[in-house]
């Protein structure tokens, strides 16, 4: 999200090809030269058919997990946080039943308030107290070998289908629509006033073939609240 050194994209697509993991996406980089890291070593392909995105919400629209990855400190944070070895087993629990998106936020000032609030929980390093912050590029290293270390929860994997982030997000602005129209929040109401309402449907976990009912559900009630407008 918004990385600014070049170096560091390549450094972290290389840990992705280490790993196992090949599909990277990247969310307003700073310098379009990325693509020619040289600190990608083995990775040149994964790098250049890196996939780029304006926001967060079109990065993750497909993905049934979304997890923020945060240095934490004295953030008041408004998600779950769990330790990278918690996180790891949640999440190889997941990749079997849907596209899981690990995000990671700008050198220089991590993810916003906005970006996290299309995560479903973050992760943390647990890294000393006195010197929190990691390089990108070693992040991405060991969150990914966290995740993939522990073979035996390969047959743990969840079968269940999650809603993507996607049908997560159509949901979410019906519902915003909803309590629009019928006074419950104000036509200008705070960024923030939508972020909680983004990260309390989130916390449902809803299932895919549940999302279409509950949208199904959600544009009756906007119809009603507007037609007796």
């Amino acid at each position: 999200m918004a990385t600014r050194n070049p170096l560091n994209l390549g450094a972290a697509a290389r840990a992705m090809s280490n790993f196992g993991f090949l599909r990277l996406r990247v969310v307003n980089p700073y310098r379009a030269a990325f693509r020619e890291a040289r600190s990608a070593v083995g990775s040149a392909e994964l790098l250049a058919h890196a996939a780029e995105y304006r926001s967060v919400a079109e990065a993750v629209a497909d993905c049934a997990l979304v997890v923020g990855t945060t240095a934490a400190g004295h953030r008041d944070l408004q998600h779950p946080l769990r330790r990278l070895e918690q996180g790891a087993r949640a999440i190889r629990k997941q990749l079997g039943a849907g596209r899981v998106a690990l995000i990671f936020g700008s050198e220089k000032r991590g993810l916003s308030n906005q970006d996290l609030s299309h995560c479903n929980w973050l992760l943390r390093i647990p890294t000393r107290e006195e010197h929190i912050s990691m390089n990108l590029g070693q992040a991405v290293a060991v969150c990914l070998y966290e995740i993939v270390r522990d073979t035996k929860a390969d047959a743990q994997r969840e079968k269940l289908l999650l809603a993507t982030a996607g049908e997560v997000e159509r949901i979410t602005a019906t519902l915003l629509d909803a309590l629009r129209a019928s006074g419950y929040l104000n036509p200008g109401a705070a960024a923030s006033a939508e972020e909680k309402v983004r990260r309390l449907v989130r916390r449902l976990n809803l299932r895919a073939g549940d999302s279409e009912v509950w949208l199904g559900m959600l544009r009756q009630i906007l119809w009603k609240l507007r037609s007796e407008q």
